[in-house]
């Protein structure tokens, strides 16, 4: 008896089926790993194919992390990794089952494991992150680790070789001791980007988060080169900082000043120039202001923050901590901005001539004023080249000291050693201006510098005391202001 051919058919076409659906769940592959080191976690990044289910528990006796990652294989060697200075000793793999995939960490110590996935963006497929942080403080000795990248089923281009960065902690500051009441100016340096976040790449592939960790640590020597000074770097190395925990690292420093450093693109090649900006609640103050503030704030989702929002969660708070203080510290940022920039100007062409305002995250600390220093677009072939010259990196970071410092010295924080030298005479008063911000009068700014308002108006030659946003008025010396 002849079998029925329709039902051959059918079950043909079912397995056929059957073996692509395998085939498909099957499809996910590991196809690399990196490592980097920060002071005070690791993270593994694993590269993948597709999207996929994973979950991680931890063992005890010895300590182990298990992640078991559903309908995936392994395709890149794990025995590349440098796992120097982690708390990492080994790392193996094995398949739990034709598809599903179990990995295991050896650890020499007990961490805090966090993991989560990353969809696909213009520079990464599909990831699964798992940082690792210490319970323990960081030994003294510098780390020695630099990123580490295993080679995968399908190279990847590699922009040209980097300077290797490493996370450092740079020795004390050499002084003698200051009295009480004469302490040192903080200055909070940030420079973008770092580890899983390359920032703007340069025609060549110079990378932005190698160019201005350069930046950052030349203008922290220079800094704290000056008695009554001290730099912080917020990164010390090439890893990845939540933009968040940038503000907050530069909060525990005790930051008197947040100054952020970047190099970044645009859309169009021919763009050159350095730029200053401030932050701005109210909508950017130019195109190209609006676009690089969302270019920068995109860095969580590039490197990695875990399932953090790009948005303030707790709105109402946020509006209450802006109200209370983010007027003095903007006008604040801007005056420091305009000086950085005027300075900037002497070494370098300029973008845009006065200080821009746009919404980026790193700079919403209503508490310590802040600016963010573009020092020139790394996709502008010209550009990229000069800003990786040693020459180059040493005079912008002189232009930005030099803003730094004219700010301080004509507002220095009360107790610091810079405020006793001005009110000891030892400090040339100079010309002090102020940059109107959104919100503020003339009897406004006159009552914070206690100076009376006609001495303000004949300084600055008003007919009127109507002001406007950017504006730069001289602050006339309280002496001049006796009469309302």
């Amino acid at each position: 008896m002849r079998g029925n051919p329709m039902r051959a058919w059918a079950a043909g076409v079912g397995l056929l089926l059957a073996a692509l659906a395998v085939d498909a769940w099957a499809a996910v592959e590991v196809r690399g790993v990196r490592l980097w080191r920060a002071p005070d976690n690791t993270r593994l990044v694993f590269d993948l194919s597709g999207q996929v289910q994973h979950s991680v528990f931890t063992l005890t006796a010895p300590h182990r992390i298990v992640i078991d990652v559903n309908g995936a294989q392994l395709r890149t060697p794990l025995d590349r990794l440098a796992l120097g200075n982690t708390p990492i000793s080994g790392l193996r793999a094995a398949q739990r089952t034709p598809n599903d995939l179990r990995l295991v960490l050896d650890l020499s110590k007990s961490v805090v494991p966090k993991s989560f996935a990353l969809a696909p963006n213009q520079q990464y497929g599909h990831r699964l992150v798992l940082d690792l942080y210490d319970q323990e403080p960081e030994p003294s000795v510098a780390p020695e680790l630099p990123p580490t990248r295993v080679a995968t089923t399908k190279p990847v281009p590699v922009p040209v070789p980097a300077p290797v960065v490493t996370p450092t902690k740079p020795a004390a500051k050499a002084t003698t001791p200051l009295p009480r009441g004469k302490r040192d100016i903080v200055v909070a340096i940030d420079a973008g980007h770092g580890g899983e976040d390359p920032g703007a790449i340069g025609p060549q592939g110079a990378q932005e988060k190698h160019v201005v960790l350069a930046i950052a640590r030349e203008l922290q020597r220079q800094i704290n080169a000056e008695k009554g000074f001290r730099a912080e770097l917020v990164r010390t190395g090439d890893y990845f900082i939540p933009l968040r925990r940038r503000t907050e690292i530069a909060r525990k420093k005790g930051a008197d000043l947040f100054v952020s450093i970047h190099a970044d693109a645009a859309p169009r090649s021919s763009a050159f120039g350095a730029s200053v900006y401030a932050l701005s609640d109210r909508g950017a103050t130019s195109e190209t202001a609006r676009w690089l503030a969302d270019s920068e704030n995109r860095s969580d989702l590039i490197g990695g923050a875990g399932n953090v929002s790009l948005e303030d969660k707790d709105r109402m708070l946020a509006g209450v901590l802006l109200d209370l203080s983010m007027t003095a510290s903007l006008s604040s940022s801007l005056n420091v901005g305009q000086k950085v920039l005027s300075n900037m100007g002497r070494i370098t062409p300029l973008h845009k001539e006065r200080v821009e305002q746009a919404g980026f995250m790193v700079l919403k600390s209503p508490d310590i004023p802040s600016i963010l220093v573009e020092t020139g677009f790394i996709s502008n072939p010209g550009e990229a080249g000069k800003l990786q010259t040693r020459s180059h990196q040493q005079a912008l970071a002189r232009s930005i000291h030099g803003g730094v410092r004219q700010f301080f010295h004509q507002n220095p924080p009360p107790g610091t050693y810079i405020a006793w030298l001005r009110d000891s005479g030892k400090i040339a008063q100079g010309r002090q201006e102020h940059v109107v911000s959104s919100g503020e009068t003339l009897a406004l700014i006159a009552e914070r510098y206690q100076v009376g308002m006609a001495a303000l108006r004949s300084a600055n030659r008003l007919k009127s005391d109507e002001l406007k946003i950017g504006q730069v008025l001289d602050i006339p010396a309280a002496t001049l202001a006796a009469q309302p």
